[in-house]
């Protein structure tokens, strides 16, 4: 499906913004802005927000002063659809859900001759409950779980063939992670098993299980390894191998909030081996984090261990998320640079800079490296990110020295180029200078 926006009104008069798969669109007179509106002076620098994922759509207000309206109603944030109108000062913006139609079709054959979206009845994979979507073709067999179970899934994950379930070990967005035991062979594990947020086609969960088997073949001492990964009843499933101890979040909520500086440089100089390894192979991990980095044994004997490598990409380009900005999802990217926020498509190597800057800034202080609230929401997040200046380290505690504050810094640079060019030379000018710390 596509989704197509057409300038209808305004200084840029049919101008046309076409859509395929998961994307965003600033909207705004900056000039990083995808729809760049200098003259039009309504509008603020950083106005409003889409994220595409067709047939989704979903604007937020970026807490512009004049205000966003659809229909002619001002609104923070909505879903979109098919004929809807957005304004902003003298521009409108008119929003269309396509199909593309097969390039090629037997002569005479008009059965699904038609570029509106087909409304078609899904059941629950789970309860049975029908519900309606929009699918390309009247046809389309699509595999569904409703919200509700979506959420009774996530706290109670269904047992996975051959393994022993033990308990749950931790819930995030796309679904929980579980300690078991392989009935094969008796080794332990971890599995994630991911629950699809719209309803999605059997092609899709086929692509991204390819995308997944690509993340597998990645083998490094400070990677997560995969084991296995499946399906059943309409839940995906990865099965990797089991680290002790902690994630360094509740690691660093297990000492106060924050980590000696020296600690911070052995989990992140590991962390960044693996970055090293991963981007020279072609892979970007755009969802770092300290809940993604697994830390067992006790410093100075740490080993960390980087997980969820790729998976953020799979699971938005293969269409499993739907739309991500919906709700209170602020913690998933606060750590993003501008460059990821304005496009979730293409993210390279400096975006998983930035965001393991961002951790290790966090750390470090027990502190967001920009000026927002714990319980910033989306809109403030992402202005901020846009406009807000870092906060020097030194502003947050007096415990770690320059030089390793230095390093960390360059790395959460807003500009692309005035970041670390690899992970590897962020690296070795971490250890450089820890050895004077």
């Amino acid at each position: 499906m596509r989704v197509t926006l057409k300038v209808i009104a305004g200084p840029q008069i049919g101008r046309v913004f076409t859509f395929d798969q998961h994307e965003t669109f600033l909207i705004g007179r900056s000039e990083a802005a995808h729809f760049c509106l200098p003259e039009d002076r309504f509008f603020s620098r950083n106005h409003c927000l889409l994220e595409i994922a067709p047939p989704q759509i979903f604007i937020r207000d970026l807490g512009s002063t004049n205000g966003t309206y659809v229909n002619g109603l001002r609104v923070e944030a909505t879903h979109l659809k098919s004929g809807d109108r957005i304004q902003g000062g003298e521009t409108v913006l008119e929003v269309e859900v396509s199909v593309d139609l097969p390039t090629t079709r037997a002569v005479g054959d008009d059965t699904f001759n038609s570029t509106i979206p087909s409304v078609i009845l899904v059941e629950c994979l789970n309860c049975g409950n029908p519900s309606e979507v929009e699918a390309s073709r009247p046809d389309s067999k699509l595999s569904y779980l409703c919200e509700n179970c979506r959420q009774v899934l996530k706290k109670n994950p269904q047992p996975v063939p051959n393994y022993q379930m033990i308990r749950v070990l931790g819930q995030g967005g796309m679904g929980s992670v579980m300690l078991a035991r392989s009935v094969k062979d008796g080794r332990v594990v971890a599995i994630k098993t991911l629950l699809p947020e719209v309803a999605v086609s059997e092609q899709s969960l086929k692509r991204f299980m390819r995308e997944i088997e690509v993340a597998a073949s990645l083998q490094h001492p400070h990677i997560v390894s995969y084991i296995e990964h499946g399906t059943h009843n309409g839940t995906v499933y990865l099965v990797s191998e089991y680290v002790g101890g902690m994630d360094a979040s509740k690691l660093a909520k297990s000492r106060g909030g924050k980590l000696s500086y020296q600690e911070v440089v052995t989990i992140i100089e590991q962390t960044l081996s693996a970055l090293d390894f991963a981007h020279k192979l072609g892979f970007v991990h755009r969802d770092i984090k300290e809940q993604n980095i697994l830390v067992d044994g006790n410093y100075p004997q740490y080993i960390s261990k980087l997980t969820d490598f790729g998976l953020a990409k799979s699971y938005k380009q293969t269409g499993m998320s739907g739309v991500t900005m919906v709700g209170d999802v602020a913690g998933t990217i606060a750590y993003m640079p501008p460059e990821q926020v304005r496009d979730f498509k293409e993210v390279r190597p400096p975006s998983d800079i930035y965001a393991i800057g961002m951790t290790a800034y966090s750390l470090l202080t027990g502190a967001h490296a920009l000026n927002i609230s714990p319980k910033a929401g989306i809109s403030e997040t992402v202005k901020a990110i846009f406009e807000k200046q870092i906060i020097p380290i030194s502003a947050r505690t007096n415990e770690v020295p320059p030089q390793i504050s230095a390093v960390i810094e360059k790395a959460i640079s807003k500009k692309v180029e005035d970041r670390w060019t690899t992970a590897g030379e962020m690296r070795d000018a971490l250890i450089r200078v820890a050895q004077y710390g």
